[in-house]
């Protein structure tokens, strides 16, 4: 299942209404279990007591055997678990003889909600546990991604909690949004790019940059991230994912390693509920047109070919960034002849949704993509958040929306 698709999917899952966190976790465990496309047989929750010392089983669900109500695991017996608080998730071989006789031998877990100090070293609020028929490095991604969500969702919850944010903190949210974005226009060699990025609230997590590569001059970098959170802490997270990239590119020469680094700083760096996806192509000033991208966990940008009219998505060449340590990013290439045109976008556009519940979707951007393929990259541009705002206009949900077009005109 997409990356991205997945958050969404568990994002709306928890975010229905619930009485307390442990029944939200029940029903979110519950749905995901019943989710035929996210491949798991049965799911626990276990939360962490008082003292930090034990786990105990509050919620269980699923084709798996059941064990007993509040039973309860000493943390002193599977040091294991410090890799929890360093990785997110474990797959590991159960030791207790009471869960090996209920048929659970290779188990994983996933830390959600707040990270705390405990006897021997940090935990998570609880644990969730899911069975699986494979045991594997995609599992242990899907299991991330899930505990990401969740723990997204708790985070929200509490915030919700306290009062709004104060005056000067928005007016700082605005001069900060304001120096994430650069101008919307931009010219390289034989490239025209035009950029728009439209927050859901007053500020947003999406942004784009145009980044020159090393020293020489001879290539332009192109970015289109989106933060997987709103308002304020998203933007500061954009602005500190806009920073580091500009600053990677000045003497990380090499697409991969650029994109290992920065991932490996939003995992230090930000808690464990924000990811971001990111779209980073490299142009050059040769008359062949190559040109190197990155595609990490997000949406599969769009590339018009001009003579032929063929549409190729770009789609991930490695996971998002932040949720797992040193996670490694692939590269591809394409070739941009005179009159090829890229639609990078944040899924702002395409989820946009109709007063009747309906996204504005791949397919219809795809369509005017093609329609208005010989305008210039700023109308262009334009048109289509202009067609997404009206398409969008009455809609209960929203999300910032962000549009970046890279033509090759000569």
């Amino acid at each position: 299942m997409d990356q991205r698709k997945l958050y969404r999917t568990i994002e709306k899952i928890s975010n229905q209404p619930a009485e307390s966190d442990e029944k939200l976790l029940i029903n979110v465990l519950r749905d995901i279990v019943a989710n035929e496309a996210i491949n798991v047989s049965g799911g626990r929750i276990w939360k962490l007591n008082t003292a930090r010392t034990k786990y105990k089983l509050i919620g269980q669900t699923g084709d798996v055997e059941k064990i007993k109500p509040n039973f309860t695991i000493n943390i002193s017996d599977y040091p294991i678990f410090e890799l929890i608080a360093k990785e997110r998730t474990i797959l590991a071989t159960e030791t207790n003889q009471y869960l090996r006789r209920k048929g659970i031998f290779k188990y994983s877990a996933t830390g959600v909600g707040e990270k705390l100090r405990g006897v021997s070293f940090p935990v998570y609020q609880y644990l969730l546990a899911f069975s699986s028929r494979e045991i594997n490095q995609d599992l242990f991604y899907t299991l991330n991604i899930i505990g990401t969500a969740v723990t997204a969702t708790l985070r929200s919850r509490k915030l919700e909690a306290k009062s709004k944010l104060l005056s000067e903190d928005i007016d700082q949210a605005r001069e900060l949004q304001k120096r994430i974005l650069p101008e919307h226009e931009f010219k390289f060699a034989g490239y025209e790019m035009f950029g728009i990025s439209i927050p859901d609230r007053i500020v947003g997590g999406d942004f784009y940059d145009y980044l020159e590569v090393g020293e020489d001059q001879d290539r332009i970098g192109v970015a289109v991230g989106d933060v997987a959170s709103k308002g304020f802490s998203a933007a500061a997270e954009a602005f500190y994912v806009s920073a580091a990239l500009r600053m990677g590119v000045s003497y990380l020469t090499k697409t991969s390693p650029l994109m290992k680094r920065l991932n490996n700083l939003v995992y230090k760096i930000f808690p464990d509920d924000r990811f971001v996806s990111l779209f980073y192509i490299e142009l050059s000033d040769n008359k062949n047109g190559f040109a190197t991208y990155c595609n990490a966990g997000h949406n599969s940008p769009i590339f018009l070919k001009s003579k032929s009219r063929r549409i190729e998505l770009l789609d991930a060449t490695g996971p998002i960034i932040g949720p797992a340590y040193n996670s490694k990013f692939g590269t591809a290439n394409i070739i941009f002849d005179i009159g090829d045109l890229l639609v990078i976008y944040t899924d702002g556009i395409t989820e946009a949704m109709n007063q009747d519940g309906n996204f504005y979707g791949e397919q219809r951007l795809i369509s005017n993509i093609q329609k208005l393929r010989d305008n210039p990259v700023k109308v262009l541009s334009q048109l289509i958040i202009e067609d997404v705002q009206k398409f969008s206009a009455r809609g209960q949900y929203s999300d910032d929306k962000t549009i970046l077009t890279i033509k090759r005109v000569s």
